[in-house]
């Protein structure tokens, strides 16, 4: 097995995460954990000397046995936020991302997808109901719904 890019020293991880960016007809994919309460963009990390489109793809075959069209980088977050006692810094690389053609999207269903052992549960949300959604990293809650032209450096942290 690779190594993934992550670190953890005492309470303080490192994360390097490739997340995909999918906007079908006002909505956007989300994924969680079957035991989280709050939505995230799919993707995962990235292993060493992997390509970052590589790890999406690679992402979005193991989850959900589809094969995505990677398209052009959207942002590149520096997000930091605690969870249960640690404090993470996250550096994550967002793409735009496309199903294949002839993918049904079912807007109005949650589906199932697989992390390893978790299970993962996906959604596709309205674009209009983002703000009200427990979304994190939380500038997505705004940003998905004007995305950038080109990419942008965002420096975040989540206090909530």
């Amino acid at each position: 097995m690779t190594e993934v890019i992550s670190y953890k020293e005492g309470n303080k991880r490192f994360n390097y995460r490739i997340v995909g960016v999918c906007i079908y007809d006002g909505h956007v994919l989300l994924h969680r954990a079957v035991t989280d309460d709050f939505w995230a963009l799919p993707g995962g990390r990235a292993e060493l000397l992997e390509y970052s489109p590589e790890t999406l793809r690679r992402e979005m075959k193991e989850e959900l046995d589809v094969e995505v069209d990677i398209g052009r980088l959207l942002w590149i977050s520096e997000n930091f936020f605690e969870i249960e006692g640690d404090t993470w810094h996250e550096l994550s690389l967002y793409f735009v991302m496309n199903f294949p053609e002839g993918y049904v999207h079912n807007t109005s269903a949650e589906f199932r997808g697989i992390e390893e052992d978790e299970r993962l549960v996906f959604k596709w949300h309205p674009l209009s109901e983002l703000l009200n959604t427990r979304l994190y990293p939380t500038f997505l809650r705004e940003s998905l719904t004007n995305l950038p032209n080109t990419p942008v450096h965002i420096l975040h942290q989540d206090k909530d």
